[in-house]
């Protein structure tokens, strides 16, 4: 086997043409957006990954193009952007990116999240597409990266708050958007208040938080229920049926956003609990599903217009005006009382009020 960069790599590179930019890394393995960082001696590679595209550069006799080099110098006005093809509230934001980079004469790319393609490779693609800004909706990687990220290029975190300054941030202040919700139901007269947690990272940390805040502010301490969940339909399926199971149905439940706030309603309308005569629903995002007439979900609205719009506004700023200076804007989110929310069950009535065949 030869090694990398050998005479037999370079006499396969360069027969019948000119050795390429994809040709060097190959030979590195690396993306040919990381080697030509090193090439145009850009910031965010190592001294080490330097040394290495340098070598095999000079083996392979890779010299950069003139006239593409001439045109790379162009700007293109294309911002990329990473979504979760699985998030509805997602949809909704690329819906009003788009609208707001085409008013400031800019395109977007959008390279997908899905089960089997992670956050890693979904950026790579965009840097590969020599996309001028990166707009990364709820990303979970950790915050290290994402500052070492926008050393090479500008990124815009919507919907994240971001422990370490160095990149831009737009979001909403979900810990009150969770209180707004919990208050709403306490002034119901609710105080079998579950919450349906949304798993790992910081928008489901700062949600938990808002939640056990909001109890203790409404003297419920004694009644802070967190049932583990996700960002899926079958998370909220899996509380209902673990909440069922146990005989333990609380009067109302907030979910951590809408996927599993509709799991949660199709399981309990499945077994008959009436919603929300028995047990009263909130989720948070309030995505196109939750506003579809036979859904009607009261949740917390994120306003992904001015999400949208603020975020564009901050990565063009940094591109046209140079702007090095990184800051966050935190949107207040608004509580969207719609049909799933009402008052508990009278003693009477019990907690649990199945719904009978008419």
């Amino acid at each position: 086997m030869n090694e990398p960069g050998s005479p037999a790599d370079h006499d396969r590179a360069s027969a019948g043409r000119r050795p390429r930019l994809e040709d060097v890394a190959r030979q590195v393995g690396l993306s040919p957006a990381s080697v030509s960082l090193v090439l145009s001696n850009a910031p965010g590679p190592s001294a080490a990954t330097r040394r290495r595209v340098l070598a095999v550069a000079a083996q392979l006799g890779y010299r950069p193009d003139r006239n593409a080099r001439l045109l790379a110098r162009r700007r293109r006005h294309l911002l990329g952007v990473t979504m979760d093809v699985r998030n509805m509230f997602h949809a909704e934001l690329v819906q009003h990116l788009l609208r707001s980079a085409e008013a400031v004469s800019y395109d977007l790319i959008l390279s997908p999240l899905t089960p089997t393609r992670d956050e890693h490779r979904a950026v790579e693609t965009l840097l590969d597409f020599r996309c001028e800004a990166l707009i990364l909706l709820g990303p979970d990687v950790p915050s290290a990266h994402l500052v070492a990220l926008d050393r090479q290029v500008p990124v815009v975190v919507i919907g994240r708050r971001m422990a370490a300054d160095g990149v831009d941030v737009v979001r909403t202040a979900d810990d009150k958007g969770v209180g707004q919700a919990i208050d709403y139901l306490a002034g119901l007269g609710h105080r079998r208040i579950a919450f349906i947690d949304g798993g790992r990272g910081t928008i489901a940390s700062d949600r938990r938080r808002g939640y056990r805040t909001a109890m203790r502010r409404n003297r419920l301490t004694d009644q802070i229920r967190i049932i583990p969940g996700d960002h899926t339909e079958e998370a909220g399926t899996r509380a209902v049926q673990s909440m069922l199971s146990a005989g333990d149905v609380p009067t109302a439940v907030m979910s951590s956003n809408d996927r599993c706030a509709l799991g949660v309603l199709d399981s309990l309308n499945r077994a008959g609990v009436l919603v929300p005569g028995s047990v009263s629903l909130v989720g948070y995002d309030d995505s196109p599903l939750a506003r579809l007439a036979h859904v009607d979900l009261t949740t917390v609205s994120q306003n992904a217009r001015e999400q949208a719009a603020q975020a564009v506004a901050a990565v063009v700023e940094r591109l046209d005006s140079g702007r090095a200076r990184h800051r966050e804007v935190v949107l207040n989110p608004r509580l969207v009382v719609r049909s799933t929310a009402g008052p508990p069950p009278s003693a009477e009535e019990g907690d649990v009020a199945v719904a009978r065949p008419g």
